[in-house]
This record gives structure tokens, sequence and C-alpha cells, in this order.
């Protein structure tokens, strides 16, 4: 459990110096947050940085697949 919570910081470290790289270690480089991301950080740096913590903080489909759920608790 510590260890889940370790990695959520990192990537959230990693999400505010640049936005696509912590959503990647997180999702993986083809789905579509990713690609969201990495827009976003394009077209401005700050509306990548929100996103990117939105993604990784408010929706996490790994933690409630394993229990059953289908939609992310928001």
């Amino acid at each position: 459990m510590a260890s889940d919570r370790c990695c959520t910081f990192l990537e959230i470290l990693l999400a505010i110096v640049l936005p696509p790289l912590g959503v990647f270690l997180h999702y993986g480089c083809c789905s579509m947050e990713f690609c969201i991301c990495l827009l976003l950080t394009i077209l401005g740096y700050l509306p990548g940085i929100i996103y990117a913590i939105y993604v990784l903080v408010a929706t996490q489909p790994d933690r409630y697949y394993s229990r059953g759920y289908s939609e992310p608790l928001v």
C-alpha cells in the first residue's frame, strides 16, 4: 500500500516537471490520456500540468478494475 502511494507521488512529481512523462509511466505510450496530455503540453505547459495531475489523481482505473468496478470514482 505504501509502495502504491510512493509511485503515485513520484508520478505527480514527474507530471509537474514534464507532464507527459508522468502520464506515460502510469498509462503507457499509446493511451488516449498520454496523447491528450502531450497535445495540451505542446499547446501550453500549464494546461498539460493540470490535465496530468487530474488524470493521475482523480481517475485511477487500475485501483477499481481489480474490485470489479467499471468506472473510476470521480
